[in-house]
């Protein structure tokens, strides 16, 4: 399974714009926060693996 990391850039209601952050791209990926975890705001830090979205706690 592929594993990513994004970053919430900005929210608009039932969607987040997420980017890439283990890659060099300037892509914005639009996702229904249905999908992510509830407490995300600008600039959490995401892992998408398994199908699943979870928080990056900053050490």
């Amino acid at each position: 399974m592929n594993t990513f990391q994004y970053r919430v850039v900005s929210i608009d209601g039932d969607y987040a714009n997420l980017k890439r952050t283990d890659i060099e791209s300037d892509e914005i990926k639009l996702v229904a926060r249905a999908l992510l975890p509830p407490e995300i705001a600008e600039g959490t830090k995401l892992l998408y693996e398994y199908m699943q979205y979870q928080i990056i706690e900053e050490s």
